[in-house]
């Protein structure tokens, strides 16, 4: 395996359906340059995601010649007999007959008592005995302390995937580098999500900006977060969700061939970190996790990005865009009805409902 994992969770979009001709293409340019490892879930896009896997991937390329990996989503199961029957759906989904990796997904405290409470460890950990999952692991989102819990009434887990990136690499809230400690404390292979932190880090601070610019790379800001989280030992994944042509040509560009960071393209990170850490920012990173929870339908992923734009630069456009992610049946910010719903789920483990209030505040004078 090569470095570069395609993320399926931001893929390009026709109406509802995934863009396939697109999509396509873009399979084409990453097999051709050598990567091979995809990633979804269930719910991802809708659940278009997975089908887009079996329409694009599975049914044109020999199983061989790609590593696939889904996940088991607590939002789709209530008891332990509704696990089998759902991943055989997934299986069918994705047009193959096994995945290479299976992780329990977005684990954190709560959601590892459901899945404790559903025996879906133990599911798992039997379909690999079966051949119907080669490797079992876990995504995580939660502090170091929880991690090391599930790890010790777990050891059978063999890969544990993280949110890592340079922002969040001392975050007190996210603990990036806590965890990765954690894992590789238990000798567990580690793949990265949000490198990138949801294309975060491609819109810097203009004094951050400055800070990459004087290194002379092409492509500094996706160059510098994806290498970064490549740089760690154990890192076997860095995923990126990868929503055009463009973005593919230039992440195979960079990745190939793999070049850990230098001293002084990390010694320029961590001040590029401390830079935006000082921004009135919400750390949002567009999982839209959040989305699906809310009884009132708030695109509270796209307000947060309106309020972000709104924080740098001060502009009338955000207010433009306010506008037009509550409409057609999605509710304003002021709708939030704090029932708490986002807050359970949010990876980010944002104040989503008290955020909302200022949204509100701020677009709905």
């Amino acid at each position: 395996m090569t470095k570069l994992g395609f993320g399926c969770m931001r893929l390009p979009m026709k109406g509802r359906e995934v863009d396939y001709d697109q999509f396509n293409k873009m399979i084409e340019i990453y097999m051709q340059n050598g990567f091979n490892y995809f990633d979804t879930a269930h719910g991802y896009l809708q659940m278009q995601s997975e089908i887009a896997i079996g329409k694009c991937l599975a049914t044109k390329y020999p199983r061989a010649s790609y590593i696939l990996t889904d996940k088991l989503t607590g939002a789709y199961f209530q008891k332990q007999e509704d696990i089998l029957p759902l991943f055989n759906s997934q299986l069918k989904t994705c047009k193959v007959s096994y995945f290479d990796y299976y992780l329990m997904h977005s684990q954190n405290a709560q959601e590892f008592e459901k899945f404790k409470r559903c025996k879906a460890y133990e599911t798992a950990i039997e379909l690999k005995k079966q051949g119907k999952i080669k490797h079992f692991g876990i995504s995580f989102h939660d502090k170091a302390t929880v991690l090391e819990q599930i790890l010790l009434e777990y050891p059978e887990i063999e890969v544990v995937q993280i949110q890592f990136n340079y922002v969040d690499y001392e975050s007190p809230s996210i603990e990036s580098k806590k965890v990765y400690d954690m894992a590789r404390k238990y000798q567990k292979e580690v793949i990265v999500m949000e490198p990138i932190k949801g294309g975060s880090l491609i819109h810097l601070p203009l004094e951050a900006q400055k800070e990459i610019d004087s290194l002379n790379i092409n492509h500094a800001n996706a160059n510098l977060a994806l290498r970064f989280a490549g740089s760690f030992d154990g890192v076997m994944m860095v995923l990126s969700g990868m929503s055009s042509i463009d973005q593919v040509e230039q992440n195979v560009k960079i990745m190939s061939p793999f070049i850990p960071l230098s001293k002084k393209e990390f010694e320029i990170l961590f001040k590029v970190s401390s830079i935006f850490n000082q921004q009135d920012l919400i750390k949002c990173t567009n999982c839209h996790y959040c989305v699906a929870r809310c009884p009132k339908k708030i695109d509270i992923p796209n307000l947060f990005s309106c309020m972000n734009q709104k924080n740098r630069y001060k502009d009338w456009n955000s207010e433009y865009y306010y506008n037009i992610h509550t409409r057609n049946g999605h509710g304003k910010a002021s709708e939030c009805i704090s029932c708490l719903q986002c807050e359970k789920i949010c990876p980010q483990h944002l104040p989503i409902t008290s955020l909302l209030k200022q949204i509100a505040k701020t677009f709905e004078r």
